[in-house]
C-alpha cells in the first residue's frame, strides 16, 4: 500500500472512532472525528482557536458588564428625573391624538434629515444662489494674490503675520523696500488666506433663506395655537400634551438644521468666535433635544419663533454688505439690533422665562429637570445680556458714523481687512486691488460691517 493510501486508512479510522483529540492534544470533542488539519493549515488553525477563546472571554465580560450599563440606562431615563412626580413612562405610551406623545426614539430621525437639508444646502448655494450673486456683480474670483517673495514669505510663515514697527524696519533695510510696500505685503497675503466673498454670499444666503421660511411657518402654527396667545396653556394638562404633526415637523426642522449647521461647521468659513459658535449650536441641540424629550414643545415652539425673527434679519444685513450695499445694510443692521434688543431683553425674559420660572411652578410644580431646563433657559439669558452689548456698540457706531464699524468677535467680511485701508489704497501698490471698492453708494473708506 503506497503512503498515500496508509494515510487515507489512517484518516478514514480516525474518523470511524467518531472522538479525536485537537491539534495540539487539547480537550476533546464528540462528533465526526477530523484529524488534524494539514500542517500546512496548523497556524492558521491556532489563531482561530485563540479567537473563539478570546470570543468566549467577551462574552464573559458582557455578561459582567449589563449589569453596571443596566443602571447607568436606568438612571439616564429615571423617571424621577425628567417627569413630575406620580407620572411614569408608561403613561405617555397611551393612545393620544396626532403624533402620540414625544418620545426620544423620534430624535433619531433627525441624522438622515440633517444629512438631507446639507445635501439641499449644497444644491441650492450651487444652482440658487451663486447665480444670484453672480448677477449682483460680486466676483468668482479670489483675493488680490501677494507678490512673490521667499523672505517675506518666511516671516509670515514662521514668525508673525502682523509685523511689528521694528521688524518692519528691518525687512524694509533688507529688501531695500519701503515699510508702506511691506505692510501692504502683509496685509494681502492676510487676505490671501480668507474665502472669497462670493463663498460668504452663498453661505449667508443659504441661512437666511432658512430662516425665513421656519420663521414664517412657526408664525403661522403659532397663530392657530392656543398657548401663543395665553402662555398659561404651555402648562395645562401637563405633560399628557399630544403632538400634532405641524408641532412635530416644527420641532424636527428645527433641530435637524442646527445638527447640519453643527457638522458644516467643520467646513464653513473658519472665524474667531468658531468655538463659541460651536458651543452655542450644541447647547441648541441639546435644548431643543431635552425639551422634546420632556415634552415641554410648546413652550419650546415660543422660545424657536422669538429667536428666529432676528437671525433671518441679521443674514439679510450681512447679504447686503457682500453686495456692497452699504446704506442698506447699515439700515437692516440697525434693524435687527432693534429687534434683537426687544425679543432678546424684553419679550424672553418677561414673558417666556415668567411662564418657565413661575407659572409653570404654580400649576405644575418644580421637579428635578425642571430645574435644569430652567437653569438652562437662564443661561442663555446671560448670553443674550453680552450679546446685546456688543451690538449695542456697533449699532451706535452705525447710528453716529453713517457706518457699521468692525466687531471685535468676528473677521472683518470685507474685502479690505485692515482699519489703514484708505491710507493703503494711495500707495501704488495697492492701487490695482483697490478698483474703487471702497466707494459704496456715497460712503468712503473705512472698515465695512463685520457680522454679528
Amino acid at each position: 500500500m503506497g503512503g498515500e493510501e496508509a494515510r487515507l486508512c489512517r484518516a478514514g479510522g480516525r474518523i470511524r472512532g467518531g472522538v479525536q483529540k485537537g491539534p495540539e492534544g487539547g480537550g476533546r470533542w464528540s462528533g465526526p472525528a477530523l484529524g488534524p488539519p494539514p500542517r500546512g493549515f496548523r497556524w492558521l488553525w491556532r489563531q482561530l482557536t485563540l479567537v473563539a477563546a478570546v470570543a468566549r472571554g467577551g462574552r464573559k465580560m458582557a455578561t459582567a458588564a449589563q449589569g453596571p450599563l443596566s443602571l447607568l440606562w436606568g438612571w439616564l431615563w429615571s423617571e424621577r428625573f425628567w417627569l413630575p412626580q406620580n407620572v411614569t413612562w408608561a403613561d405617555l405610551e397611551g393612545p393620544a391624538d396626532g403624533y402620540g406623545y414625544p418620545r426620544g426614539r423620534h430624535i433619531l430621525s433627525v441624522f438622515p434629515l440633517a444629512a438631507g437639508i446639507f445635501f439641499v444646502r449644497l444644491l441650492f448655494e450651487r444652482f440658487i444662489a451663486k447665480p444670484c450673486a453672480l448677477h449682483i456683480g460680486i466676483e468668482d474670483s479670489g483675493p488680490y494674490q501677494a507678490q512673490p517673495n521667499a523672505i517675506l514669505e518666511k516671516v509670515f510663515v514662521s514668525i508673525t503675520k502682523y509685523p511689528d514697527k521694528k521688524r518692519l524696519e528691518g525687512l524694509s533695510k533688507q529688501l531695500d523696500w519701503n515699510v508702506r510696500k511691506i505692510q501692504c505685503w502683509f496685509r494681502h497675503r492676510r487676505n490671501q488666506d480668507k474665502p472669497p466673498t462670493l463663498t460668504k454670499f452663498c453661505e449667508s444666503m443659504w441661512r437666511f433663506t432658512f430662516y425665513l421660511c421656519i420663521f414664517c411657518y412657526g408664525i403661522r402654527f403659532l397663530w392657530s395655537s392656543p398657548w401663543f396667545w395665553d402662555i398659561r396653556q404651555c402648562w395645562h394638562n401637563y405633560p399628557f400634551q399630544p403632538l400634532s404633526s405641524g408641532l412635530y415637523y416644527y420641532y424636527i426642522m428645527e433641530l435637524a438644521f442646527y445638527w447640519s449647521l453643527m457638522f458644516s461647521q467643520f467646513t464653513d468659513i473658519k472665524r474667531k468666535d468658531f468655538l463659541i459658535m460651536f458651543v452655542h449650536h450644541l447647547v441648541t441641540i441639546g435644548l431643543i433635544s431635552f425639551s422634546y424629550i420632556n415634552n415641554m414643545v410648546r413652550a419650546g415652539t415660543l422660545i424657536m419663533c422669538l429667536h428666529d425673527v432676528s437671525d433671518f434679519l441679521l443674514e439679510a444685513a450681512k447679504l447686503a454688505n457682500y453686495a456692497k450695499y452699504q446704506r442698506l445694510c447699515d439700515t437692516l443692521f440697525v434693524i435687527f439690533s432693534a429687534v434683537f434688543m426687544v425679543t432678546r431683553l424684553g419679550i424672553y425674559p418677561f414673558w417666556i422665562l415668567n411662564t418657565t420660572l413661575f407659572e409653570s411652578w404654580e400649576i405644575i410644580g418644580p421637579y428635578a429637570s425642571w430645574w435644569l431646563l430652567n437653569g438652562l433657559l437662564l443661561t442663555l439669558q446671560v448670553l443674550h445680556v453680552i450679546w446685546s452689548y456688543l451690538i449695542a456698540r456697533i449699532a451706535l457706531k452705525a447710528l453716529i458714523r453713517g457706518k457699521v464699524s468692525k466687531d471685535d468677535r468676528s473677521d472683518v467680511e470685507s474685502s479690505s481687512e485692515e482699519e489703514d485701508v484708505t491710507t493703503c489704497t494711495k500707495s501704488p501698490c495697492d492701487s490695482s486691488s483697490s478698483n474703487g471698492a471702497n466707494r459704496v453708494n456715497g460712503h468712503m473708506g473705512g472698515s465695512y460691517w463685520a457680522e454679528e
